[in-house]
């Protein structure tokens, strides 16, 4: 199944814990030892290396759980994951072959967050097909956390990256047919949009995460979405989890989504809750919900995972315990 098409749902969410109360015995420990260690998960074996991300993009998740099969870091894993969809051409979406925006050009968004909080972005990037490589090298080779337009580019090619030209023969002729009647509005059950966005954690517990997209198909050049800012499309805290989004942009940063669902799993909220609080807070801010779709997937440190979206038709894939498989979210509005 495509992630552009809308598919049945059921709800699910990735379990790969289980109590660690039964190891609370009558011992000398101190009473702050004991509650530690009882509410503290154990993680089953075999339940990391793990990587879930937005949409159906197996190829994506196979490469990053291989990726640190192979000994690479969960930094590795994220970028090489996300450079197979950014070099899907047929995706429309992400990379080269993305939709342009109303003027023909073809922008990219992307950003990378590692495990200790380091972040890089670029938005508004023309003519290199992988976003995702030249957010870390922003992250990692500058003192800049992010870049824009002619200067991430021209960052790029000092690195090495080499000029493409994104738009194809299938995504002009896309733009020539939305020209004839110029209409600017995402439609539910046909997406004018959408994000790839990849959470993973290593053999270590260890976290990182990355989102990379083309934005909104046919939009105001210039305009970005939630996808390259932190907080919004992507967050990362280490010690608690991650999370990302997808979807309407705008709406995910009004409500700073991700960073949301990761504080909120701080205070306690499973991955799982987390997701269906946050997608709460966009409907009960936006009147206008029932026009557009968000999705947001969660990642803990017990290697829980979680996703909801507002509309049928959101899903995840997710590589677990060597299971690579792609999951219909649970949704809000079932009306």
């Amino acid at each position: 199944m495509k992630r552009r098409k809308f598919i049945q749902s059921a709800s699910l969410t990735g379990l790969g814990i289980v109590t660690a109360s039964s190891l609370i015995g009558c011992d000398e420990k101190t009473s702050e030892e004991n509650i530690a260690e009882a509410t503290a998960p154990a993680v089953i074996e075999g339940g990391r290396p793990l990587v879930i991300a937005t949409w159906d993009v197996k190829d994506s998740t196979q490469k990053a759980w291989e990726t640190m099969e192979n000994g690479g870091s969960v930094l590795d894993a994220i970028e090489k994951g996300c450079m197979v969809e950014e070099a899907n051409a047929e995706g429309q979406s992400v990379g080269i072959g993305g939709l342009p925006d109303r003027d023909g050009r073809v922008t990219l968004d992307a950003c990378i967050m590692s495990t200790a909080g380091d972040y890089g972005a670029v938005v508004c990037m023309q003519n290199i097909v992988h976003p995702i490589a030249v957010a870390r090298r922003v992250m990692e080779k500058t003192p800049h956390a992010i870049l824009a337009g002619n200067g991430a580019e021209k960052f790029a090619v000092l690195e090495g990256f080499e000029p493409t030209n994104l738009l194809t023969e299938k995504s002009r002729l896309a733009w020539e047919e939305w020209k004839k009647t110029a209409e600017y509005k995402p439609i539910i059950n046909i997406e004018n949009h959408d994000t790839i966005g990849m959470l993973a954690m290593d053999k270590n517990g260890d976290i990182s995460g990355g989102c990379t997209t083309s934005g909104l198909a046919f939009k105001m050049a210039g305009r970005v979405g939630d996808s390259p800012i932190i907080g919004s499309g992507l967050y990362i805290d280490n010690e608690i989890g991650g999370a990302t989004a997808t979807g309407l942009g705008e709406e995910v940063l009004k409500t700073v989504g991700s960073f949301l669902i990761v504080e909120l799993m701080r205070q306690g909220k499973s991955p799982q809750e987390a997701c269906e609080e946050a997608i709460a807070r966009i409907i009960k801010k936006s009147p206008n919900f029932e026009d557009f779709q968000v999705g947001y997937i969660a990642l803990n440190k017990a290697g829980e995972t979680g996703f909801y979206g507002i509309h049928e038709g959101f899903s995840v894939t997710r590589f677990q315990n060597k299971v690579n498989e792609n999951i219909p979210s649970d949704f809000h509005n079932k009306a």
